[in-house]
């Protein structure tokens, strides 16, 4: 069931804030802090790698749910998004993305 965040909350679209978070978001939020906590300042991890993480055989699903934290994150400047090694804008990105920590 969503929840309503916080009044301070920092989206990023307006999809994302018209779903508002439920505790997969959350979770996987965590989990890709965790991922990028477990792995050197210097790699990134892939939504995918969070998605498979909590979501089993059915990891497809959280693909989009995974990248869509990812942009929250970017916009709370937690971390990066990056394709071919480049910061892109998570916006307009299309195809495969890696995150990271900002540098």
């Amino acid at each position: 069931m969503p929840t309503s965040a916080a009044p301070d909350a920092r989206w990023c679209s307006d999809a994302c804030r018209r779903h508002k978070l439920d505790e997969t978001d959350r979770h996987l939020e965590r989990t890709i802090d965790e991922l990028l906590d477990a792995r050197a300042l210097t790699s990134s991890t892939c939504p995918s790698d969070a998605a498979r993480a909590i979501g089993g055989d059915d990891w497809r699903d959280l693909m989009e749910p995974a990248r869509r934290a990812a942009r929250r994150m970017v916009a709370r400047g937690e971390v990066e998004i990056t394709q071919g090694g480049n910061v892109v804008d998570p916006s307009t990105a299309k195809g495969p993305i890696r995150i990271r920590r900002p540098r």
